[in-house]
């Protein structure tokens, strides 16, 4: 029998007097032999007893042991065994579908894709670091069939090759025209992608040196060809400030003006409400509303609504802006609130998913007018618990419009006993204190909480930043999202009570936020650890009571954001789907989002849900609603990061115009291998400290130990240790920043024990695939 392996050391040898380890140990090596076996010989099944012959497995009982180690890899897709009784290798076995994040120059991770996991083999980590040599032209965003080579043996990182880009993620791109006699090259802003883009003279559209221009790629990159495109819009000079919105926007393919037919529809809706529409309505007038939002907000999606009832318990309305009555089915309002899915928040403007008219006049709640309202009443008692509950379409008229600094002052007014606090004082007082009871019966049921820096600018009348702020969340924000929590919770509790059959229960389109990965959790709570702060893993409820404590422990520390952030990744991102899985975040094992239909398009579905159920109907087929819950999720993840880039270019802009030789504190919140990654802690602004620019030692990379270590002096710079900085330079249309080292304090250069050298040394050999150690 052909076998390019040497032959497998014979199970026969006595066992006697082994110890269970050793037993365990001898077992999974042999199923290793096996499983690599498959791997050598690919070209035809084997029958049973050819692999018994090759593995020496002659005695009854060892046979028996090779066939359940056999079927072990078979359940486990490593192998396969066929109609006839043969067994063959996996073509499959060790392929997996992700999607690619282009790191640097060298190197890109495929994250899989966790979702195809009944398509495809399980693998406990959802990373593949593959060389750039190996992506096959792929390049970052594409949906790629990735095979891998190497796992996590002996501490080696998990390897593998790109076998086929199934999808492009990106057809269009944007960046600055670089001109040069009869062609053009176009210098991306995606810092993720590395190579420029080849134009053709012909193909330019007048686009001159230094414009920034949105292009379509007519030929991706190849080992032998460099990436080709064409300029569709010349978005104009770069570094403008309309200019680089724009492009921040076409970057992520993310519309600045509605379609004519769409203005047009949106334009004939009447203002006027018909009396007969209120009379199907549940005509709440008459009783105290107002709204609190924030200072700059125009599209008012919620009221609340407050009064006494004579059994001495409250009843607290959340009147939620009526959109789907506006916005029809099959209309072309339809389609583009669709295509949006959400609206895009940029430091200077707001791109919404609906036409102003609706956005900022019919459907937001402003003060002092009639509107209608999609409302959920609640009656609670003194300790707000739930007594009853009213879900139906609503007319209101709030009685005041309260910014969050507002409502706040109100708040602490109180707080201070002053006699006139505000208006609304009773009211708002009302609604804080049982917002306190209602968050404290999260967290005491296992919700995290996450306090995320929210960066703010303000600018002038030309966009240019003058300084910038973190938001601080108080009472009145906490106010206000209670209550919508609240809202959004009950929603699909009703609908799921409303279903004939609890095993099939009606069709909801839910929030969902998968538990948390434990591997990657330990990778976290170690890398924490290392930091001083210790963390508990041992059940679900414990690891939520851990990160809580983890986040007040970190208050005001410089590492909390750092932190805060990392702690974030390791989590599921949530997302939308029609699958009643349950919200880890929030603790809750029924969630969805219903309280900002003028801004998100998964509201509007589930009001329209809703209603479907209020009117007696049957549960509509899942697969409806299904691929508009992947859009509207795929959506808003395009609008965070065009959110986050222009974040990061008025940070850039911001410091760009401060003085070259300040010196600013910072906080280490990345070592890689080409540098540090520093935030200016005054300004949450992030910037990069390149390795050359360390030049006191060569330092090289302690992956393990997540630092950078000099290989003379042994010093090194680690995660979470303060530094100071000046800023080198910056590149404000590619929103980067770089940063050199002044001084550091104490606690960042001090002596290291000698060592062994990191696995993760940037002079540690690329480990060998198996191919290339057969060879």
């Amino acid at each position: 029998m052909k076998n390019k392996s040497q032959k497998t050391r014979s199970p026969k040898k006595k066992q006697g007097g082994r110890t269970h380890r050793q037993i365990v140990s001898f077992l999974d090596e042999l199923k290793s032999e096996i499983a690599t076996f498959f791997e050598i010989n690919t070209e035809r099944p084997f029958e049973l007893h050819e692999l018994h012959s090759h593995f020496d497995a002659d005695d009854p009982k060892l046979r028996l042991i090779f066939n359940g180690l056999l079927d072990e890899l078979v359940e486990e897709s490593k192998v396969v065994r066929t109609k006839e009784g043969l067994y063959a290798t996996n073509e499959n076995a060790n392929v997996f579908i992700g999607k690619v994040e282009h790191v640097n120059k060298n190197y890109a991770f495929i994250v899989l894709d966790t979702q195809k996991s009944s398509e495809q083999p399980k693998l406990e980590n959802t990373d593949i670091w593959v060389d750039s040599d190996d992506l096959r032209g792929a390049i970052d965003g594409d949906t790629v069939r990735v095979k891998l080579l190497s796992d996590y043996r002996s501490g080696r990182r998990r390897e593998g090759r790109v076998e086929e880009i199934l999808e492009r993620g990106r057809v269009e791109l944007v960046g600055e025209v670089e001109l040069w006699p009869k062609y053009g090259i176009v210098v991306l802003d995606n810092r993720r992608i590395y190579d420029d883009v080849y134009i053709p003279e012909p193909k330019l559209k007048n686009a001159q040196d230094g414009d920034k221009v949105l292009l379509k790629i007519t030929q991706y990159p190849t080992r032998s060809r460099r990436m080709e495109g064409e300029v569709l819009e010349v978005l104009g000079k770069a570094g403008a400030h309309e200019t680089e919105m724009h492009a921040i926007l076409a970057e992520f393919g993310l519309p600045y003006k509605f379609p004519e037919d769409v203005e047009a529809e949106s334009n004939a809706i009447s203002e006027v409400i018909e009396n007969d529409e209120i009379k199907r309505r549940r005509d709440m007038r008459d009783v105290t509303t107002f709204t609190i939002d924030p200072a700059d907000a125009k599209d008012f999606d919620d009221a609340l609504s407050v009064q006494l009832l004579e059994n001495g318990h409250f009843e607290i309305g959340v009147h939620i802006a009526d959109v789907s009555h506006y916005v029809r089915p099959n209309t072309a309002l339809e389609r583009e609130a669709y295509a949006r899915a959400t609206s895009v928040y940029l430091v200077d403007r707001t791109v919404p998913m609906l036409p102003e008219k609706l956005s900022n006049n019919l459907c937001s709640l402003r003060p002092n007018e009639d509107k209608l309202t999609f409302s959920v009443v609640f009656e609670l008692n003194e300790n707000a618990k739930i007594v009853n509950e009213w879900f139906g379409r609503t007319v209101i008229h709030s009685d005041k419009r309260f910014t969050y600094e507002e409502a706040q002052e109100v708040l602490e007014a109180t707080a201070r006993g002053e006699e006139e606090a505000g208006p609304f004082a009773k009211e708002l007082t009302l609604l804080n204190q049982l917002a306190y009871k209602l968050r404290d019966e999260r967290f005491a049921k296992g919700a995290v909480n996450f306090e995320t820096t929210e960066v703010k600018f303000r600018l002038d009348e030309n966009g240019k930043p003058l300084g910038l702020y973190t938001k601080i969340r108080k009472d009145a924000h906490k106010l206000i999202e209670e209550f919508m929590l609240l809202a959004n919770k009950r929603v699909p509790e009703y609908i799921y009570r409303k279903s004939k059959n609890k095993e099939q229960p009606n069709t909801m389109v839910y929030r969902i936020h998968e538990e948390p990965d434990m591997e990657k959790l330990r990778m976290f709570a170690a890398f924490a650890g290392r930091l001083g702060y210790k963390m508990k893993l041992d059940d679900e409820k414990v690891v939520a009571k851990s990160l809580n404590q983890l986040m007040s422990d970190l208050e005001g520390k410089p590492e909390q954001n750092a932190l805060e952030q990392l702690a974030i990744r390791t989590m599921a991102k949530a997302r939308y789907s029609t699958e009643d899985v349950g919200h880890f975040g929030l603790a809750f094992r029924r969630y969805s989002h219903f309280t900002s239909p003028i801004r998100r398009y998964p509201d509007m579905m589930a009001h329209r849900l809703l209603q479907h159920y209020l009117d007696g109907k049957p549960s509509p087929d899942r697969a409806e609603y299904e691929p508009a819950c992947k859009h509207s999720s795929s959506r808003e993840q395009l609008a965070a990061n065009a959110e986050r880039a222009s974040i990061k270019y008025k940070q850039v802009e911001f410091m760009s115009s401060m003085d070259p030789e300040r010196v600013w504190d910072g906080i280490i919140t990345g070592v890689t291998e080409f540098g540090l990654f520093v935030e200016i802690t005054e300004t949450a602004s992030e910037g990069l400290v390149r390795m050359n620019d360390l030049n006191d030692d060569f330092y090289e990379l302690d992956k393990e130990n997540y630092r950078l270590v000099g290989k003379r002096t042994q010093r090194f710079y680690t995660f979470g240790d303060t530094v100071k900085v000046k800023v080198k330079d910056t590149n404000i249309s590619r929103r980067s920043m770089d940063l050199t080292l002044t001084e550091t304090t104490s606690n960042v250069v001090s002596a290291l024990p000698t060592r062994g050298r990191g696995r993760g040394s940037v002079k540690e050999k690329r480990p060998r695939t198996k191919e290339k150690r057969r060879k």
